[in-house]
């Protein structure tokens, strides 16, 4: 059922009802079959690009589309209510573009960031490893500074995108061993650059058909022109970046729990036992209340974050906030929509399991949600 929104512009209302066509039209008669075969739809992000969705919330002279956060990350929950893959994959797009966007120099925004934003190109970010996860510091793959540019050797972990991005935005070691996080960089590395490659995907409860993979980087050499920022600023950049990527997995959260939400409550209406719809029976009824009213404080809450950022005040602690209750509310009401549709709920015949599989990701993802109640527990001790 349709979510009514407040939109800052009727440019906006328009922007989101093309997404929602796109998404009744586009993604949802083929999300079942592309999941079961584990089939990444690049194609939908090639429409994606073509139709300006790719780089929404970037400057328009870059080929952008100038759009608040508080709008794009709208589109993301369309998106997301229609394909988890989908919408997760275009806040990973946006995320690997963030570092340039946010901290390239002018020539680096001329030269890149147009044709990453543009819609033909399609990125990943690899900052995760095999044996530094949370702690993201402690990343071993490493950047040796030569007199062309840098040779990258290292594997990066859990990336998505891994294998079908175009380009990678690393986070590497450029500093000796124990500089900790004053010694990542962040790189700007080319798919196509000789000695990187990817393993197999892994093999996944939910979202099988987003590639995630390990991405190999073997004496990658690129040149002194990849470096984005500082040598050395590579983790305040990627920090940075993950506060804007947390409040994009918020909102894929809250379009997996809307879809569940339409699921349930549709089901609620139809179904009927003893001579009455089973919605009007108080113990199904008050799921249905509880996950309504759970979506809505999810999404009030990732928007009121996404608005203090396009203001410019600080939004790391409230985006903490966002992915973790939204994402707790995604995993909770997809459950609940299991359980209404009872066992109908555990067949593949109804969506509601494939949801329930897929949510249980987004606790995971940028960061888990014990690493956001140690982000906001830090801030409200005066430790931030």
């Amino acid at each position: 059922m349709p979510v009514e929104r407040v939109l800052p512009t009727p440019e906006a209302a328009d922007l989101l009802e093309l997404v929602r066509t796109m998404v009744d039209r586009e993604l949802a008669p083929r999300v079942a079959a592309d999941e079961e075969r584990a089939a990444f739809p690049r194609d939908l992000f090639t429409q994606l690009g073509r139709a300006g969705l790719l780089g929404l919330p970037y400057p328009a002279a870059f080929g952008g589309g100038d759009q608040p956060y508080e709008v794009y990350l709208q589109v993301v929950e369309e998106l997301a209510r229609g394909w988890l893959a989908v919408g997760l994959g275009l806040s990973v797009h946006t995320l690997a573009c963030f570092p340039i966007a946010e901290y390239g120099d002018t020539e680096q925004r001329e030269a890149l960031l147009g044709d990453l934003i543009g819609g033909e190109l399609l990125g990943a970010y690899c900052l995760s490893e095999a044996d530094s996860g949370s702690d993201a510091a402690a990343m071993a793959t490493a950047a040796t500074p030569t007199d062309e540019g840098y040779l990258v050797n290292g594997t990066k972990a859990w990336t998505t995108h891994g294998g079908v991005a175009d380009f990678y935005t690393l986070f590497a070691r450029t500093g000796g061993p124990g500089s900790g996080a004053r010694g990542i960089s962040c790189l700007h590395v080319p798919a196509s650059t000789s000695g990187v490659a990817a393993a197999p995907p892994e093999r996944k409860m939910g979202m099988s058909a987003s590639p995630t993979a390990s991405v190999r980087f073997d004496a990658a050499r690129v040149g002194k022109e990849a470096l984005i920022g500082q040598e050395g600023q590579g983790f305040s950049i990627a920090m940075a970046a993950l506060d804007c990527g947390r409040l994009g997995i918020a909102a894929c959260a809250v379009g997996v729990a809307q879809a569940a939400m339409d699921l349930a409550v549709g089901y609620a209406r139809e179904r009927r036992q003893f001579g009455r719809p089973i919605g009007e029976f108080q113990g199904v009824g008050f799921l249905l209340a509880d996950m309504a009213t759970q979506v809505e404080a999810a999404r009030e809450l990732y928007l009121a974050a996404a608005r203090r950022r396009d203001s410019g005040q600080p939004f790391g602690v409230q985006a903490a906030m966002a992915k973790l209750f939204a994402s707790d509310t995604a995993m909770r009401a997809t459950t609940d929509a299991v359980q209404v549709l009872g066992g109908a709920g555990y067949t593949r015949d109804h969506p509601a399991e494939r949801l329930m599989r897929e949510a249980k990701v987004l606790q995971i993802v940028e960061g888990t949600n014990q690493i956001q109640r140690l982000v906001i527990g830090r801030y409200l001790s005066g430790h931030d």
